[in-house]
């Protein structure tokens, strides 16, 4: 067995009832691994990670994990940790206790427990808030606990469910920053659940871009975020100027327009708001909305091509609305698209 497959995903198809949720998907992860799970609700990120904790059956394929297949086994019989977006945590116990628990029902007790439970309250930063209850903690305290909790089990894959998402902005990234390191310092082969690409691009080594139940893209965060694959991916992750190709023009809701440059051998051609060039080109658009984002500006212009949006620095003179402006799609700048749907 490798690395690359110590969790395996093979031919893994999930179904509620008679509505598949995922089909024949195939997924390798490396040992050590922080994996994102990404995508919108209803593409079958949820249902994959519960289909890895043994929460829900399988109707066909395989859950390989450290070269044992765990299709059939039961959930707790899996060495699989799950944190919860609602964290799960059990009001009446304290902090200590909550960590402690699911040792105590491994039948570890005594010096032995309490060196457990202490040293998974240090390594997420808790263990002065042993005697306090949930409702006395910040939600970041109560995701770390939560966190302690699994962590403690010794889990072989350690999974999130939104981690996240019920933190307000600091908290996230603080989290974030606490998330890496508990893995890095670990190593526990780590996947969460999300619908956050800018939380997927934070902390993940890879992110697997889902639609529909089956895999779009999996890339890098760089590979995704710079080398979108197709329309879907490239809309996920901020590119908001996108055309399909045909016969080398763009197609738009104005017809077939051609690029100033070569045009590329692509299904599709994608570009950011700070991709297009502002005040020079061949096109022209009018201002009919604008924004300041700090350091930058924003526009959105009415054109032949349809809606485009743009993006410049904001010490750059603004453009008032109603402003015709001339604009360019640079070939070169643009994300190659190999699918267009």
């Amino acid at each position: 067995m490798s690395d690359a497959s110590y969790l395996s995903l093979e031919k893994l198809t999930l179904a509620y009832g008679d509505t598949v949720a995922v089909a024949d998907l195939d997924l390798d992860i490396r040992k050590g691994e922080l994996i994102a799970l990404l995508g919108p609700s209803g593409c079958g990120k949820t249902t994959t990670m519960r289909a890895i904790a043994g929460l829900l059956p399988v109707k066909s394929g395989q859950v390989r994990l450290d070269g044992a297949d765990m299709t059939r086994v039961p959930a707790n019989k899996r060495a699989v940790g799950l944190v919860f977006q609602s964290y799960a945590l059990f009001p009446h116990l304290s902090v200590y206790e909550n960590v402690a628990f699911g040792l105590k029902l491994k039948g570890m007790r005594g010096a032995e427990l309490d060196t457990k439970v202490q040293a998974g309250l240090k390594s997420v930063g808790l263990s002065s808030f042993a005697n306090r209850k949930p409702a006395e903690l910040s939600g970041g305290q109560q995701q770390r606990v939560a966190l302690a909790r699994s962590m403690v089990m010794e889990p072989k894959v350690l999974l999130l469910d939104e981690p996240l998402s019920n933190l307000d902005a600091r908290l996230r990234l603080e989290m974030r920053t606490e998330l890496q390191r508990v893995q890095k310092e670990t190593g526990v082969t780590m996947i969460f659940v999300t619908h956050d690409q800018a939380e997927a691009l934070a902390l993940a080594d890879r992110i697997v871009v889902m639609k529909g139940g089956a895999i779009e893209q999996i890339g890098t965060p760089e590979d995704i975020y710079n080398r979108p694959v197709s329309s879907f991916v490239a809309d996920f992750v901020g590119f908001e100027n996108i055309f399909p190709l045909e016969g080398g023009k763009l197609r738009t809701s104005g017809g077939l327009i051609e690029l100033s440059g070569e045009a590329p051998s692509a299904a599709g051609l994608a570009w950011r708001p700070r991709m297009v060039t502002l005040g020079t080109g061949p096109f022209r658009g009018t201002v009919r909305g604008t924004s300041f984002a700090g350091d930058s500006r924003e526009y959105l212009l009415d054109t032949s091509l349809g809606a485009i949006k743009a993006e410049v620095e904001a010490a750059l003179p603004a453009h008032a609305l109603g402003a015709d402006l001339l604009f360019d799609l640079p070939a070169g700048k643009a994300a190659l698209l190999s699918k267009f749907s």
